[in-house]
Order: C-alpha cells, then structure tokens, then sequence
C-alpha cells in the first residue's frame, strides 16, 4: 500500500495476521483522525467512554486501553465532564506509528507495543478496568485474548469492551463469554448496541457493534 492510497475501511476489514495489521497501521496512523475519525463521525470511542464513566467506581483505576490506537477512547475518557479527575490511563497497541501518534496527546501513563494474538508481557491483577473499541473486529483480536486480559486485572474489575457485530458471531465471542460467565472468571454481561458512525454516508454508514460491560469476579 502505497502513502497516497487513502486508507479505506474494507482495507482494515481485510486484514488477516499481526503483520497485516502493523502494515496497515504504520500508513494510516498520521491521517487517522482526519481520515476515517473525524469524516465519518466516528462515535465508538466517546460511547465506550460514556458507558465507563457511567459505571465506574473509585477503585476502577488505573485503566487499560486495548488497541489504543491514536488515542480517542483515553482523550474521551480524560476529557469526560462525569470523570471529576484525570484518570491513570495505560495503552496497549501493536503499532508503533498509532503509538507515536497518540503519545503527542499526553493521554497516557504508559504505553506499550504488543501483539494481543500473543502472550502480553504486562503486570498481572495490576488494573481496575479495561476499556476497548474497534479492536475486537474483522482481522483484529479474537475473544482468545479475554482471558489474558482478565489476569491482568484486580478482582472487581470494571470492563467495557467493544466488539464488531459480525465478528461477534464470526468469530464466536458469544460462546467464549458464556464460558466465562459459566465458569465464574466474570459477572453476568450487559450488551449495550453500538452505532459506531454518526456521519458515514457509505455502505458501512449502519454498521453496529455491542459494548459487553460486566466485572471480573
């Protein structure tokens, strides 16, 4: 993909490994707020944000943002009028150049380069809530990496993660939050309906996800 290519949604739909995704990300990273967020009126990160600061309670801190990107769930989050103080925020994303884009934002605490495919060398039980959009979608990150988020995590931990509609079922997040559930790691689950875009015009301009609010037990 060349730097003059404008970076389409079916092109981050199409993404099949980490590499593809590093790849992808290291073009889009400097135009992604104009581009894709602020033309289509991307609204998924300041809903996963309202739903935080909804539930949220004292002890749900410091943060964890999965699939960081540039930022937007964090800036959502700092800037929130229901959120009385700054919050503690730590990001987590597999692209260096999203990274650097969202360092310049002074959102975070910490950032990290990771592969959430794979094992993610972080502190466990070390955070009180983990906040996610557009991360558990098409060619991204499968419902595998629950479990490791969750060891992260302190008991009571308030988590809002967004998942894409159709990879819900694709790739059976139903299944693997039901054995979650079943087995005791997590209290029942909310589903709260998403709509990601407030001005998309496109074929994606209805797309919809779920945000599964709930606490690991």
């Amino acid at each position: 993909m060349q730097n003059d290519d404008k970076i389409s949604l079916e092109d981050a739909y199409a993404l099949q490994t980490p590499e593809d995704n590093v790849a992808l990300y290291r073009h889009w990273a400097e135009t992604y707020d104009v581009e894709f967020a602020r033309d289509r009126g991307y609204q998924y990160p300041q809903i996963i944000a309202d739903i935080y600061a909804r539930h949220a309670k004292p002890a749900d801190t410091p943060v964890l943002d999965v699939g960081s990107g540039t930022g937007l769930v964090a800036s959502a989050l700092q800037e929130h009028h229901s959120v009385e103080t700054q919050l503690t925020i730590d990001g987590v994303d597999i692209s260096p150049e999203m990274l650097a884009v969202s360092r310049t934002k002074n959102v975070y605490r910490h950032l990290f380069e990771a592969d959430l495919t794979q094992s993610i060398d972080l502190p466990e039980k070390q955070y009180g809530a983990v906040v996610s959009a557009g991360t558990f979608t098409h060619g991204h990150v499968g419902p595998e990496a629950l479990i490791k988020l969750l060891r992260l995590c302190r008991a009571g931990a308030l988590f809002v993660i967004g998942v894409n509609g159709t990879a819900f079922d694709q790739y059976h997040f139903g299944s693997h939050f039901a054995a979650l559930q079943a087995d005791q790691h997590i209290t029942p689950i909310e589903f709260i309906r998403v709509q990601y875009y407030a001005t998309a015009t496109d074929g994606h301009a209805a797309d919809q996800g779920y945000a599964a609010l709930f606490r690991k037990t």
